[in-house]
């Protein structure tokens, strides 16, 4: 098999509902088997290029294309057939997840490449190996991590062995260890068929010593820099950092005013979390405290996402208890119960905001603008007040252009800024967010983290974090849980 070969020429796509372009003005020729890192600031159009190169980025009700794009001398949209096939990795893992068992799920796009059924399953099996996948082929796939996903995208894409392969952040959920092993799994498939790979991660480390080649993209323009990693890097190191790469040996710092945590918010007792009544990680005795973030972190599959939510009053625990005290249920003549899963969703909003690992689940309205000011309204506070507070979330996060877009026309970076809004407009006292900083460019993530810091330490907020971002843990954690470690 030889790699996929990509021309473009002025080309351009603007999404229905937006007035300016993701992408304009492209020239770009990539040669077969070439390996390209593709960077950019968040909202540059990457994983508009990444879609529209696989030929799913839609119709003419979608949006508007302008120029030429081609693969192998053809439109993405045109291409069919094994000889044609380009693997796309979304950003959202859960997106990439079409059947209800693991070893279905892999086999899902060689099915529709007629590839004959033994050959299908022996690709299957070496490409659930090749990324480090070890669960049964009979699993269901519901009962994964976000991280397992990941792996099970990629999975998918390195069974069909196509002649482009196309990643959208394949390693933002995951662990240190699983890093490195679905890079290296990348790196092999593409050096034994020949494909052609074009990835898209904001931390540009990890992929530099598997690509030739860094294409920057400017938001809304082609590209700002092209050629050898080295030399681009050198050549554009300041600017790169200013418009938000993170470009490796320049390190991230907010400035925290640390003090001494408050009092106990909620405090957890021998909690097993789980589903279906299956524990998933060991028992945890915990306090949430006032004016202190706290990091959950540990290996894919550790149950760090299920503790969260556990935590955040969304599932009952297996075993033990999670009760909120008096600081955090009031002291007034209505009073709520010690356990959150119990209240009414009114009585959470307040009290305990949570941000899910996937960020749309948790989108209701139809503009950014009103998203964010969803949970305001919710508690009936007065329209002045929640047109102020929306106003500050859009400008403080740089969502400002992007008010009356809708969520689901979003980059994954400018989503989570939006979930994370979104819990942040009420103001709780407790604050449980999943992989805060998926998706951010260097200095998004910088304008993300110091808001949150600046909650816990003027506003005595109560922090908890699940990420496998090391840079969270070390400028946000003042305590960090790990969970399935020895």
């Amino acid at each position: 098999m030889t790699g996929s070969r990509i021309r473009a020429r002025g080309w351009g796509w603007r999404h229905a509902s937006r007035d300016a372009p993701a992408v304009a003005g492209l020239d770009l020729d990539v040669e077969p088997g070439e390996r390209v890192l593709l960077l950019g600031p968040s909202g540059a159009g990457k994983s508009t290029l990444l879609a529209a190169l696989a030929g799913v980025l839609g119709g003419d009700d979608e949006g508007d294309e302008t120029g030429e794009l081609a693969v192998d001398g053809a439109h993405p949209a045109t291409r069919h057939g094994e000889a044609h096939t380009a693997g796309l990795v979304l950003q959202d893992p859960q997106a990439n997840t079409i059947m209800s068992r693991v070893g279905d799920d892999v086999a899902f796009g060689c099915e529709n490449l007629a590839v004959p059924r033994d050959e299908i399953w022996s690709r299957v099996r070496e490409a659930l190996d090749a990324v480090g996948l070890d669960v049964p082929l009979d699993r269901s796939t519901a009962a994964l991590s976000g991280g397992q996903r990941q792996r099970l995208a990629l999975a998918g894409v390195l069974a069909m062995r196509p002649g482009l392969i196309l990643l959208d952040e394949p390693t933002a959920n995951l662990d240190p260890v699983g890093v490195v092993e679905v890079r290296d799994a990348v790196a092999r498939v593409a050096a034994a068929t020949g494909a052609t790979l074009v990835v898209v991660e904001h931390r540009v480390e990890t992929w530099l010593p598997v690509v030739d080649r860094v294409v920057v993209l400017e938001p809304g323009g082609g590209a700002l820099a092209d050629g050898a990693p080295g030399t681009v890097l050198d050549a554009h190191r300041a600017s790169l950092a200013a418009q938000g790469v993170w470009v490796p040996g320049l390190p991230v710092e907010v400035p925290r005013s640390r003090r001494s945590p408050g009092g106990a918010l909620l405090v957890a007792d021998a909690v097993r979390s789980g589903r279906a009544g299956e524990a998933v990680h060991s028992a945890v005795d915990l306090e949430i405290r006032a004016g202190e973030a706290l990091v959950i972190t540990g290996p894919n599959g550790a149950g760090k996402s299920t503790l969260a939510l556990t935590l955040a009053g969304l599932l009952s625990p297996v075993a033990g208890t999670v009760r909120a005290t008096d600081a955090l249920r009031g002291t007034g003549a209505v009073r709520v119960a010690d356990a959150p899963i119990r209240w009414r969703p009114k009585q959470l909003t307040t009290r305990i905001g949570t941000v899910f690992q996937q960020p749309e689940h948790q989108f209701v309205a139809a503009r950014v603008r009103d998203e964010i000011g969803a949970g305001l309204r919710a508690l009936r506070l007065p329209q002045r007040g929640i047109d102020a507070r929306v106003d500050e979330l859009l400008a403080a996060l740089r969502l400002e252009a992007l008010a009356d877009a809708n969520p689901f026309t979003l980059s994954g970076g400018e989503q989570r800024r939006l979930s994370v809004a979104t819990v942040l407009a009420p103001a709780p006292r407790v604050m449980v967010l999943d992989e805060p900083t998926f998706g951010q460019d260097r200095r998004t993530w910088q304008e993300l983290v110091r808001l949150i810091a600046s909650l816990v330490d003027d506003r005595g907020c109560a922090v908890v974090a699940v990420t496998h971002d090391a840079d969270v843990e070390r400028v946000l954690g003042d305590r960090t849980l790990r969970l399935g470690e020895p």
